[in-house]
């Protein structure tokens, strides 16, 4: 079976919404940037629930053969950053995200919803 950066990222989304992760978006950054295929961001509430998230992406990438290149603050809960090659997740506290702002950032990225079935 071969899968695809775009069967990555539904994953991701599905670890992040099992968690509770919310106004989870994806940006295709493929034409914009070397650094990856897509950026997705979301957040959570308090950082428990931040970790959370990054546990869960992290776990289902390990489960289903992924490699995690790395995973920055997760100790701190505030701003993960999660690297999964092809697709890199940003999950946020909520209050850090709405100072930060990436969609505005990357506002020339095409936001992009992924469907269950593919």
């Amino acid at each position: 079976m071969v899968r695809t950066v775009e069967d990555l990222a539904r994953l991701v989304i599905k670890a992040a919404e099992d968690k509770k992760a919310e106004k989870l978006t994806v940006l295709d950054i493929k034409n914009l940037s070397v650094i990856a295929d897509y950026f997705m961001i979301c957040h959570g509430n308090n950082e428990r629930q931040v970790q959370a998230i990054v546990r869960e992406i992290r776990d289902q990438a390990h489960k289903h053969g992924y490699p995690v290149r790395g995973i920055e603050g997760e100790e701190e809960g505030r701003w993960v950053l999660v690297d999964l090659e092809d697709v890199v997740i940003h999950v946020f506290h909520r209050e850090d995200r709405e100072f930060y702002n990436l969609e505005r950032l990357w506002k020339d990225a095409e936001v992009v919803t992924f469907s269950e079935e593919g």
